[in-house]
């Protein structure tokens, strides 16, 4: 049962029998358990690297079995710093293959033929949209992250997608939930939907993203400095990957216009996908970013958290999610 966390079933089974006959020699445990001693001490080994058992104070010569509230907490810690150290593995791997990305599209920018070109800057990336705009036929699909959304941006994407919507072409586009709370953003996406277009809104993004005709593709460089510039693709492969990642997010997602029903005493959308990041090491600057707000909020959500979770730290919270069933209590 505690494999996830670490333990062989030889391994449990010792641990179980060491809390319910506490004292026991090793001789009597293997009689009980009816295992063989070698099994017994690898299983003690293994025990004793997870600190479950340790020697006993009163008798050295005796082994303890920690006690399993302690025992379960050690685990789940190690378990988490586990947990954090792979997310900043798959970080530092999506980092590379951004890097990896940007370098082959810059090499094969002078080939027409290329599936992937780099768009160097917020120029670059403005006057390549610009071009394509003239060029889109049926769709137009885009994540905005990043919360409220700046006047610089709103003002230069609203003559191209009003020459868009007013030629018929469908537009569907998914903020953050956060620019609800800010109202030229709300302004701007109402303008949107009084044109035609659709927009929802989700807690996080992965990227800003903009999806043409389901056969272009341009995508931020750096999901935290899009300044930075972008990529465009158009293999058939990747964009037949990213649509289906958009309508994922698409069916998810909340019209602007309406919110999501919540029962007294439940987390909002928002505060679910914060308790996930916390549970993955995420810092408050981390998760600010994600959801597209100030570090500040993101702390006063942290902390609304702990207090909704009745705990006293951000590890303790994580173990109360789990027990309440806000969190898996294995890793997904």
């Amino acid at each position: 049962m505690l494999i996830n966390l670490g333990l062989d079933a030889v391994a449990e089974t010792v641990y179980r029998g060491m809390l319910a006959h506490p004292g026991s020699s090793l001789a009597e445990l293997c009689s009980r358990l009816h295992i063989l001693e070698e099994d017994l001490c690898g299983a003690l080994d293994r025990l004793s690297e997870l600190a479950l058992v340790r020697a006993s104070l009163d008798d050295p010569s005796q082994v303890h079995a920690v006690d399993p509230h302690l025992g379960m907490e050690i685990l789940l810690a190690r378990q988490q710093a586990e947990l954090a150290a792979q997310q900043q593995r798959v970080e530092a791997s999506r980092a590379a293959a951004a890097r990896l990305i940007s370098e082959f599209a810059h090499e094969q920018s002078s080939h027409s033929n290329a599936s992937v070109r780099y768009l160097e800057g917020v120029d670059a990336v403005r006057d390549y949209l610009a071009a394509l705009n003239s060029q889109v036929v049926k769709e137009f699909l885009t994540f905005a992250p990043g919360g409220a959304q700046t006047p610089a941006n709103m003002q230069a994407s609203r003559p191209l997608n009003r020459r868009l919507l007013e030629r018929g072409i469908s537009m569907r586009t998914i903020y953050l939930d956060s620019i609800r709370r800010d109202p030229p953003s709300v302004e701007h996406a109402e303008w949107l939907t009084s044109h035609g277009a659709h927009v929802r809104t989700v807690p996080s993004l992965p990227n800003r993203m903009i999806i043409c005709d389901r056969r272009e593709a341009i995508i931020a460089i750096d999901s935290d400095n899009t300044e930075v510039g972008a990529v465009a693709i158009s293999s058939p492969g990747l964009i037949s990957s990213l649509c289906a990642l958009f309508e994922s997010e698409w069916r998810s997602a909340q019209p602007l216009g309406s919110a999501p029903a919540q029962q007294p005493g439940e987390l909002t959308p928002q505060q679910v996908t914060a308790l996930h990041l916390l549970a993955q090491g995420a810092t408050d600057e981390s998760i600010a970013k994600k959801l597209g707000v100030s570090p500040r909020t993101a702390r006063r959500i942290a902390t609304g958290l702990l207090t909704h979770l009745n705990a006293r730290s951000r590890f303790q919270a994580g173990v109360h999610a789990v027990q309440e069933g806000y969190l898996p209590s294995s890793p997904e």
